[in-house]
């Protein structure tokens, strides 16, 4: 029996350790996209004539800063939502449009990390999202709760829409089965 109990201290010791060491690259990860989100924003602030943000997105590019103060959500987006850029950052949804122009934009996270905070959105609270080119302020319009499969959340809309996605039931332990969105309009 002693064994199996040092077996079991020795996994939880290694579970433990990894899972600090994940929220460290994180944060770390968020540093530096901070910081590089403020010094790109001094660039486009003091330079009239520089390059808008295309309507395309490298893999992995700064995309910008998604905040929503009453749940103390501030977290970094990048282009993507592959495992390595979930990892450390919110995933901006290839395919859909960018902060602030006409259409859908739509960001994924895990409901374990950055988007932990949504299991406390309300209808009317303000997400701002603040990118190079500018700040963008949205109000949640509504919540609601899909199956996987439902990709309709991701479907251009009219006017200016965000869309953010997460795993749902929050407490779920394992790979989720349905997947909670929170939809926002663009502020004039």
């Amino acid at each position: 029996m002693r064994t199996l109990e040092r077996l079991l201290f020795v996994a939880g010791v290694l579970a433990l350790t990894w899972y600090a060491g994940a929220h460290i690259t994180a944060a770390r990860e968020q540093a530096a996209l901070s910081r590089e989100l403020e010094s790109a924003r001094a660039v486009a602030a003091s330079s009239p004539s520089h390059d808008p943000v295309p309507a395309r997105l490298e893999p992995r590019a700064l995309v910008g800063r998604i905040e929503v103060a009453r749940i103390k959500l501030s977290a970094i987006a990048r282009e993507g939502v592959d495992v390595r850029t979930l990892r450390g950052s919110i995933g901006h949804v290839p395919g859909t449009s960018l902060p602030g122009d006409p259409g859908n934009a739509a960001f994924a996270a895990h409901r374990d990390t950055f988007f932990s905070p949504l299991k406390f959105i309300r209808k009317g609270d303000q997400i701002v999202v603040t990118t190079p080119d500018g700040v963008h302020r949205y109000a949640v319009i509504g919540t609601r709760i899909v199956e996987p499969s439902d990709v309709s959340v991701l479907q251009p809309q009219p006017g200016r829409r965000l869309t953010l996605i997460t795993c749902y039931p929050f407490d779920y332990v394992g790979s989720a089965p349905q997947r909670f969105i929170v939809q926002a309009e663009l502020q004039s």
